[in-house]
């Protein structure tokens, strides 16, 4: 058995989320590959306490060069602001490890072309994180649509919803600035969690409509003065797909930072003539079903604790989001060492491209106030 032995660039947020899914791989019981965090690199000496405590830790640095020369680390998870995304992905690649990288995989399609070049230059394995997909509602839904279940596609919904922008007095942060987080602003932020799905089943959409909104122009800097706010913090994303019989399908794809209500809510919708799905992280546990047999009925199942790869939890139990972090490292994991099988992946390089491609043509449709067309990578 594979045993991947990771590296974490960036100590913060997500970097903890993953030492703590690897902690508890043990969960995981048919992934068919062993996995141990062994170095951990941050600028900050600070933020390496935190894992200095982790038995299976063997290098804390500062300096990534360090890092991606251990013999003992043959995978990195990158976590770090967007505008260095560029710089580091192609280190990883240079140095021959594999690379578990963060949305939006390069500040722009630019950046994201050239660390897929890279990719493609060195051979390297390298895939994107998109957790919410995880979650065992939208792998049910993913498992319906595989089988033909909806029958004729009518309409698909998904989004990305929370109000961490909503209080305008909030000081600003490097997500609300081109220079750091990209001119696609909230798109380049939350965005591939939206369209990992519609994309890998083929559903991006070739005709959008944008509408883009910056409701905060400015917040406080901190420093006693007010800095301007230049990303967006909205996107509504309407469009239409061609399905695999030739049919146009609409597609609406919605991303927000400023949504009254909304912690930190996922969802996805899909309408067809046979019947139709719904999920939301609102309600985790929930997957909600239409049919008709000559009256229309929504069913509501309740499907606890079973994701993609099987746990040591008992399917009674709740899911949560460190459970669909871990799912979506394991898929990593997996994949990596060639025992994903038919389980759903993570985000390939070439979808991160093509999500970019979809946000120029956001931004373009802004712009111009016009339906455009959308290119992808074939």
């Amino acid at each position: 058995m594979k045993t991947l032995r990771l590296g974490i660039i960036g100590g913060g947020l997500m970097g903890r989320e993953a030492a703590s899914a690897l902690a508890r791989w043990c969960n995981l019981v048919d992934v068919g590959v062993k996995a141990e965090l062994t170095a951990v690199c941050d600028c900050n000496p600070a933020a390496l306490e935190w894992f200095q405590n982790l038995p299976s830790v063997r290098k804390t640095t500062t300096d990534i060069d360090e890092l991606l020369a251990c013999d003992f680390v043959n995978a990195i998870y990158v976590a770090v602001p967007h505008h260095l995304h560029e710089e580091i992905y192609r280190k990883v690649v240079r140095a021959g490890k594999a690379l578990l990288a963060e949305k939006p995989f390069g500040v722009d399609r630019a950046a994201a072309e050239r660390i897929l070049a890279g990719i493609r230059e060195h051979g390297c394995f390298a895939r994107i994180s998109s957790e919410f997909p995880f979650w065992p509602g939208p792998q049910r839904i993913v498992e319906a649509i595989k089988s033909g279940g909806c029958g004729r596609l009518l309409q698909v919904r998904c989004g990305f919803l929370h109000a961490s922008d909503l209080n305008p007095e909030k000081p600003i942060n490097w997500k609300r600035q081109v220079e750091f987080c990209g001119a696609a602003g909230v798109m380049n932020d939350l965005g591939m969690h939206a369209a990992h799905i519609p994309m890998r089943l083929g559903w991006a959409p070739t005709q959008v409509y944008g509408r883009l909104q910056n409701v905060v122009d400015e917040r406080p800097d901190g420093k006693g003065g007010m800095a301007p706010c230049d990303t967006w913090e909205n996107a509504l994303i309407d469009g239409v797909f061609t399905d695999a019989e030739g049919t146009s399908v609409p597609i609406s794809i919605e991303m927000k930072r400023v949504a009254p209500g909304e912690t930190d809510t996922w969802y996805l919708e899909v309408y067809g003539v046979d019947s139709c799905y719904r999920f939301s992280t609102k309600e985790p546990k929930t997957l909600w079903r239409f049919f008709c047999d000559g009256e229309q009925w929504w069913q509501k199942t309740d499907l606890g604790n079973t994701p993609p790869f099987k746990v040591v939890t008992p399917g009674i139990t709740e899911f949560g989001f460190s459970d669909c972090f871990q799912q979506m490292l394991a898929a990593f994991a997996a994949e990596w060492a060639g025992t994903l099988g038919e389980r759903f992946g993570c985000v390939t390089p070439e979808e991160a491209v093509n999500s970019h491609l979809l946000w120029e043509a956001a931004m373009r449709s802004q712009e111009e106030a016009a339906l455009v067309k959308a290119n992808y990578l074939s």
